[in-house]
């Protein structure tokens, strides 16, 4: 029996909405008939965007997207994606299958997703092989409300007003992709950049700096110790690797009970690195103000048998369902410094929350986990401590539960609780401790096998539904999890 105290009276802080962000990178087919359709599509679609994918991400609640990189944004040349579409010039994709874009697909588009969906926009500049200029003219050109080149420009291709935009990412994998630095040459290139990213109007960016890799704590306490006081935010990535290695990482599809252990291993490692990447962060920002954003994170195998290997499309399946549970009570149980996390990625590429074929879509497991969830958003996290069980594989063990829990604006409870186990079921006692509770309610993804999947032939194998297994009892909450299964429960 796996013993939970949830304590109704200890807030540890508000549970930030764009923990449940996502990613947008010109990657495969995101954008390009994952988003994007153009407005002479027969797909039905607004303004060039997918109708259906719209109302997806209204559903689910999506509070921020991030675009257009990734590896991608260090390329990319903002001004080949603005004005007439048909005189747009054309770029090769060179990280991602050596393609050619269009550019069809650019600021203007962007920022009207990003209305349609209801999100704020996070938008990534280009550093690496940009320049200053080019990144002081982007955010001229999307935020100043007044006379000038790059406004009177904006204004030439329709948008006549400014845009609002928060979140700026000043680089992206400096380390690697984004120009191969050491951390104290980019520590002064951020510095330099950021100088000119400029507040226009009433419009204040929240400046990103690029942050580790993985577990690079040198990174982060380089940045922090030169340019801590220049940003609002440092950025952290980290794939869920089941081999832990890139050259083979696995499949997403065929896979016996020790590669889902090692799964979930690997991405338990998130909570270790966030731990001390917090605790560098802390000795040069105690107060908090410098938040931590993990803005790529996710699953990554190996590309589905007969795709293109540069647009990483790979199957969901219970597996990323639990992947992504686990992620997300991460990432609420460090609240005091995560304020934003973004998974890989939204559409069509790695751990996707919905897939696109022609006019056709489905919803990944993924995507129901990113639903239930959605009730965490700007919650308060409340004080969880948890007594667990062993889910044991050779000589090795995890913890078999992995849980959050939140009470909302309306004083509502709700806990989320991922049983790793693959074959046993999980029981737990529960005390409440606050106001009495009368009633639970719940909701519940798995299924029968490990890899289980929806496919456009069948696409409702792996979603969520009601769930029985809690009674309440005088504030004791009893709860029979099934096997390899993530339950949110309501108590109100």
């Amino acid at each position: 029996m796996i013993k939970v105290t949830v304590n109704a009276e200890q807030k540890k802080g508000k549970i930030n909405k764009n923990i449940y962000g996502h990613f947008s990178e010109h990657l495969g087919r995101c954008i390009y008939g994952g988003i994007w359709v153009g407005k002479d599509s027969p797909i039905p679609n607004t303004d060039g965007m997918r109708n259906d994918v719209i109302e997806a991400l209204k559903d689910m609640k999506i509070p921020v997207l991030r675009w257009p990189g990734g590896c991608f944004a260090d390329e990319y040349h903002w001004m080949d994606g603005i004005g007439p579409i048909e005189k747009r010039p054309t770029m090769i994709n060179t990280h991602w299958g050596g393609i050619t874009e269009n550019n069809h697909f650019g600021t203007h588009e962007f920022m009207r997703f990003c209305e349609l969906i209801d999100a704020e926009p996070y938008i990534n500049g280009n550093l690496g092989s940009g320049t200053v200029q080019e990144m002081q003219q982007w955010v001229e050109y999307m935020t100043f409300d007044g006379i000038s080149p790059m406004a009177n420009l904006r204004k030439e291709n329709g948008q006549e007003q400014p845009w609002k935009l928060t979140y700026f990412g000043i680089g992206n994998e400096n380390w690697g992709c984004g120009g191969n630095m050491e951390p104290e040459y980019y520590a002064d290139e951020y510095r330099r950049y950021a100088t000119y990213v400029r507040n226009f109007g009433e419009n204040t960016v929240y400046k990103i700096a690029c942050g580790p890799n993985g577990d690079n704590y040198n990174w982060t306490d380089v940045l922090m110790k030169k340019v801590a006081n220049h940003m609002n935010a440092l950025t952290l990535h980290h794939y869920t690797l089941p081999t832990g290695e890139w050259k083979v990482k696995g499949s997403a599809t065929v896979f016996e009970e020790n590669e889902w252990f090692s799964t979930m291993q690997k991405t338990l490692y998130m909570d270790e690195m966030i731990t001390k990447h917090t605790a560098i962060m802390d000795k040069y920002d105690k107060d908090k103000k410098v938040a931590l954003i993990v803005d790529e994170w996710g699953t990554w195998y190996d590309v589905e048998p007969g795709t293109n290997p540069g647009f990483l499309f790979q199957q969901n399946t219970l597996r990323d369902a639990l992947v992504a549970g686990i992620n997300l009570n991460i990432f609420n149980n460090h609240c005091d410094r995560v304020q934003m996390a973004n998974i890989a990625q939204l559409v069509n590429v790695l751990q996707s929350v919905i897939f696109t074929e022609g006019d056709k879509m489905l919803l990944t497991p993924t995507y129901h986990i990113f639903k239930m969830f959605n009730v965490h958003q700007d919650a308060e996290l409340l004080d969880t401590r948890v007594i667990n069980d062993d889910y044991i594989v050779g000589d090795d063990k995890l913890p078999q539960v992995n849980i959050s829990s939140s009470i909302d604006a309306d004083g509502k409870i709700h806990i989320s609780i991922c049983n790793l186990d693959p074959i046993k079921p999980a029981e737990l006692d529960c005390d409440l401790i606050g106001d009495i509770r009368t009633k639970v309610t719940g909701r519940i993804v798995t299924a029968n096998e490990m890899n289980a999947m929806n496919t456009f032939d069948n696409p409702k194998t792996v979603t969520e539904s009601q769930f029985v297994g809690a009674k309440l009892v005088k504030n004791n909450l009893t709860v029979t999890l099934p096997a390899k299964s993530v339950v949110v429960l309501e108590i109100a």
